[in-house]
Order: structure tokens, then C-alpha cells, then sequence
């Protein structure tokens, strides 16, 4: 961010310096566990592992010794299960004494690994599922509890880059005489291609570790695959951990409406190409940021050729002020059956793609309860210069890129499919479409846009703080 404090000219990144401890584990499940996905599959147990799935647990404190806030990021799915996140939540929450508001639990959102899910008896493979659940949190517990011991003072900072990945995904069929809407790449859209990396590094300016917020669906292994697999995010962070010799967290944006362009495949080399194209981006804007701790600051004038602005490097002081709120917004509920109505249909159901859209529906149901309006959790953190937001559910990216352009001062990171899953949040405009996001979500028109001005002040809000 370009600033100009006192009549001094100066650029530079979003920051906060604190405490700051960073630890993963292996949550990779067994071959043979329930893993479809997707209702075109005809294939119900993973096969083989692509690529291990990972956990990472960052934590953040003043240097003051305050507890800290949780970040976890996790080679997940979503939460089918209504009742299973509020029991990770709880078991994390007492362990490690946290407000709710200090935890983040957020999901790569992969479509290969296996389903987020407890109470399915007779499904192929759902023996392995709780064994490997208890593990998911086994490991989430010892990751935290690492990263708390690992914790040193440190200096996290924000920088803007591009990455061409993500493609807008509503496409009109192209079917004569269709209103319909295709999930997959429509080459007349206009993606948000923003990548924000955050850089970590120690009281000494040695790289700790690389964030990554960026906004797409890992989306493309799908029915034909047969592996565990963390799509495009395994090979993105071994890219980014060759180069630099620390980890990457991946953070996954705003991206109701956004996919790779070539996706749905079984072939694991398109996601491993997906993922260093992703890391080579990062690296590209890590290697663009000022030195730690450093801003380019305006010096004056120099006369040559021409008059020309002398900038050099100083020192700079990095905002100290960590802040987590968590606030609720009230949204509209579309009139949809009852959970049991639901499940009713399901059991009725011989269409075996339709049937697993039934089970999906009824699990939202179960989730919301049968009102006509849900107060949605909403998570805010100021980390210094920086603000991280979200919720939920996943929002189409007009979310992130109206949020940056009413803070245009501060990194704003979004994210989506953190702490819950529920449905999406498509903009108002779109509940005249066919379009997959809406008829999948919950949430009636306008809901998209109360999340946003909520987000919006609470923004303004923290920073006052």
C-alpha cells in the first residue's frame, strides 16, 4: 500500500509483526474409504493416493502473550455430517481454552478425498471413515499444539500478484434453444485472477513460511478419478517448498464462480500441472515484495536527463494490533422441504446421481433446521495492516473484489468453507438463471449482498480497534 504520512512518500505491505508458531501432519486416509464425490461416478472407495493430504496449523499472538488465534488448513472436502465440525470445533476449542472467534478451520475444499461424513451405514467403504476422522483431529490437536511450541516473533506480510488459473465457470449451454447454465469454462467470462501471498519470516528476515489466498475450485479430478488426491494445492505447495525450503499454506478464496479451465479429469498430472502454476505465481509475487521489515520510501529529486524520483529502502515498524471478532448476519432461507421430506424423496430415489443431490440437500437441511432465516457466522481477524474474513459458505468472487475496493488500503483476505459448510452465495442477479449455485444453495436472493455489507462494517469496525 502506497502511503503519505507527514508530507513522506512511502510504499509499503500490509504487515504485522507478533508471535507466530507454524506445524503440519498427515491426514492421508486408507485406500479403500468411501471417497465419491461426485454423482457421475460409478465407482464408490479410493484406489490408490495421489499425493498425501496435509494439515497445517498456523498460530498468530501479540508478543504481549496473549493466546493466540488458530488458523488450520486443511486437504479437506466439506462437512456432510451436520453434527461432525461443531464436535471438531468444541474438541479444539476446550483443549487449547479459545473463544470461537479464535479458531478458523478451513478447508482446501478438494473433490478428491473422502467425504466429511459419520451416519451413512451401507455405504461401501464407510467402516474406514470414523477411524479416519478421529485421526483428522488427532492430527489437527497435535499440529496446533506444535505450532503453540514453535511460536517465535515474526513479521507476516501481504503482497498483490495474478495467477491466469482460475476461469469463470457459468457458462450458457450452448444447446439451441437452452436456458440452462453448464458448470464449467466460459471462455467469455472475466475471472478474478487475484492472488494475495502473505510472507512469515523471523526477527532475522529467514523466510518461515508462504500464505496463499487465491480463489478457485479444486475441481479438477472428478468422477473418473480414482485417488486421494488434494488436487492442484499438493503440487502448488511442493513447487513453492522447493524453491524456498518452507511450507505453504493455502487459503482458498472467494470462488463460487471459479474453476481451472480444463478440469473434470481423472488424470493427476493436470491437477500437478494446475499446481505449480499456482506456485510458480506465488513465487513470482514473493519474489516482487520489499525486503522484510523494509519500505520504499520517496527521498526527493534528482535532476538528470530528466527530474527524476530517488526511492530507497528503510526501516519500518509493522503494526502490532491483533484483533478476532465473530458476528452473525441474519439471511433469507428459500421455502425447501423438510429434512425428513427430504429424505423421504431420497429413499424413493433410483437415480443414482439425483440420489446423492437428495442426501446432499437433506444434510443442509439438517444443518439450517426448518426456519425461513439463518444467522449466518461471520469471522473477521485484524492481523496489523491486514484483515482476513469469512464464513461458511461459498461466495462468488464479486464478494472479495468489492470488499478490496472499499479497503483499498489494507490486504483483505477472503476465504470461503471455514469453520462449516452450508451452500453458496451466489449475487442477487443470478436467481433468474438455471445456474447450478443457485438452485444448490439454501440461501434466497439477496444474500450475497447482506453478507457483504455486514463484512463490510464489521471491517470498518476492527479497524478502529
Amino acid at each position: 500500500m502506497t502511503t503519505a504520512t507527514h508530507g513522506t512518500l512511502s510504499f509499503r505491505h500490509a504487515a504485522f509483526r507478533g508471535k507466530i508458531g507454524i506445524a503440519s501432519g498427515d491426514i492421508t486416509p486408507p485406500v479403500g474409504i468411501y471417497s465419491r464425490n461426485w454423482g457421475a461416478a460409478v465407482h464408490d472407495v479410493a484406489e490408490s493416493i495421489h499425493r498425501p493430504l496435509t494439515l497445517t496449523a498456523l498460530t498468530i499472538a501479540p508478543l504481549t502473550g496473549e493466546p493466540p488465534l488458530v488458523l488450520i488448513d486443511a486437504d479437506l472436502g466439506w462437512w456432510r455430517s451436520p453434527e461432525l465440525f461443531p464436535r471438531f470445533q468444541q474438541r479444539l476449542l476446550d483443549e487449547f481454552s479459545l473463544d470461537s472467534s479464535q479458531l478458523i478451520f478451513a478447508l482446501t475444499h478438494t473433490h478428491a478425498g473422502p467425504p466429511l461424513l459419520e451416519s451413512a451405514p451401507g455405504l461401501p467403504g464407510i467402516e474406514l471413515t470414523q477411524d479416519w476422522l478421529d485421526k483428522v483431529l488427532s492430527v489437527a490437536m497435535a499440529s496446533v499444539r506444535a505450532a503453540m511450541e514453535d511460536a517465535a516473533e515474526a513479521t507476516l506480510e501481504w503482497h498483490t500478484g495474478r495467477c491466469g488459473l482460475a476461469t469463470t465457470r457459468d457458462l450458457p449451454d450452448p444447446e439451441p434453444k437452452s436456458d440452462r447454465y453448464l458448470c464449467g469454462f466460459n471462455p467469455e467470462g472475466d475471472p478474478d485472477d487475484t492472488l494475495l501471498v502473505g510472507r512469515i519470516t523471523d526477527a532475522h528476515g529467514q523466510l518461515r513460511a508462504t500464505i496463499v489466498n487465491y480463489a478457485c475450485h479444486p475441481t479438477t479430478l472428478a468422477w473418473e478419478n480414482k485417488a486421494i488426491s488434494p488436487d492442484y494445492i499438493g503440487a502448488m505447495r511442493e513447487t513453492i517448498y522447493e524453491s524456498t525450503g518452507a511450507p505453504a499454506v493455502f487459503l482458498l478464496g472467494a470462488c463460487g464462480e471459479l474453476a481451472p479451465r480444463y478440469q473434470y479429469v481423472g488424470d493427476t498430472t493436470v491437477a500437478d500441472a494446475h499446481g505449480r502454476e499456482l506456485g510458480y505465481a506465488a513465487l513470482s509475487t514473493l519474489s516482487g515484495m520489499e525486503p522484510p521489515a523494509q519500505q520504499l520510501a520517496f527521498m526527493g529529486a534528482v535532476t538528470s536527463g530528466a527530474p527524476l524520483a530517488k526511492w530507497r529502502h528503510q526501516p519500518r515498524e509493522a503494526s502490532q494490533t491483533l484483533v478476532a471478532v465473530q458476528r452473525e448476519v441474519e439471511l433469507p432461507l428459500k421455502d425447501w422441504p423438510s429434512a425428513a421430506e427430504l429424505e423421504e424423496q431420497r429413499l424413493a430415489c433410483t437415480d443414482r446421481a439425483l440420489e446423492e443431490r437428495l442426501r446432499r440437500k437433506r444434510d443442509i437441511r439438517l444443518r439450517l433446521g426448518d426456519g425461513r432465516t439463518y444467522r449466518l457466522p461471520l469471522y473477521v481477524w485484524r492481523m496489523g495492516d491486514a484483515v482476513l474474513v469469512g464464513s461458511c459458505c461459498e461466495a462468488y468472487s464479486v464478494l472479495q473484489q468489492e470488499l478490496r475496493k472499499r479497503f483499498p488500503n489494507n490486504a483483505i483476505i477472503c476465504m470461503n468453507l471455514i469453520n462449516g459448510t452450508i451452500g453458496y452465495l451466489p449475487p442477487r442477479e443470478h436467481y433468474d438463471l438455471d445456474v447450478y449455485p443457485v438452485w444448490q444453495t439454501p440461501f434466497d436472493r439477496g444474500a450475497l449482498e447482506a453478507t457483504l455489507e455486514a463484512l463490510s462494517q464489521e471491517i470498518h469496525d476492527i479497524l478502529l480497534t
